[in-house]
């Protein structure tokens, strides 16, 4: 769909209100400071991939979900709705971000309950060297470094026909072809077996989070 269209789509299916809201995130540190505003989705009651619709109705998102929603907004604007999946190890979580490209570079939109996994400037060469800044932080709780392949950005476009922007049920397809698209790996079996863990002060900082867990 071309920008215009694409615009009266969304503004029937996200009502006339939430999407002058939409309209005004006009540049990716307005949007990447929206996505700020939203909750983390702990997913309390189960698993979930909602839609951007539904993400704005209930206010929370986790990655995935935040990463969708600022894709659709950065549509809205005139860019294309680019993702891209970054995998750890698996006592890991993998990620998903939201990537734009200003002015030849690259820059990320990121929703993440960690400092270190947020909004990056529009300054890196290319996808890899993007990547490559998140990669000493990307931590787990005893320190190993856990971040081992992304992919190249996809295109959410390819799933209009899902209406992954408005549809209630969980949007399975989106994060099963992320899985399944394929990955460039960033270390050999050498460099992972020489990687050194992160210290105390480097752990503590990893383990800083913005919204806390309810336990339940």
């Amino acid at each position: 769909m071309k920008k215009e269209e694409f615009r009266k789509v969304i503004e029937r299916d996200f009502g006339k209100k939430e999407f002058q809201k939409l309209m005004k995130l006009n540049n990716e540190k307005k949007v990447q400071n929206f996505l700020n505003e939203l909750e983390i989705n702990f997913e309390y009651k189960g698993d979930t991939c909602m839609s951007p619709f539904r993400v704005l109705q209930e206010k929370k998102a986790h990655c995935i979900e935040g990463a969708m929603l600022a894709a659709l907004i950065l549509r809205l604007h005139g860019e294309k709705a680019l993702v891209v999946d970054l995998t750890a190890t698996e006592k890991d979580f993998d990620h998903v971000i939201c990537v734009f490209n200003k002015y030849g570079k690259w820059g990320c939109i990121s929703k993440s309950n960690h400092a270190a996994h947020r909004y990056r400037e529009p300054i890196y060469r290319d996808i890899r060297e993007l990547v490559m800044s998140i990669f000493h932080e990307y931590i787990d709780k005893e320190g190993r470094k856990t971040l081992r392949s992304f992919s190249q950005p996809v295109d959410l476009e390819k799933f209009d026909y899902l209406q992954w922007w408005k549809v209630e049920h969980d949007l399975w397809e989106i994060p099963e072809y992320l899985a399944e698209v394929k990955h460039e790996n960033i270390l050999n079996r050498k460099q992972i077996a020489n990687l050194r863990k992160a210290d105390k002060i480097e752990i503590d900082v990893g383990n800083v989070v913005e919204w806390k867990e309810e336990k339940r």
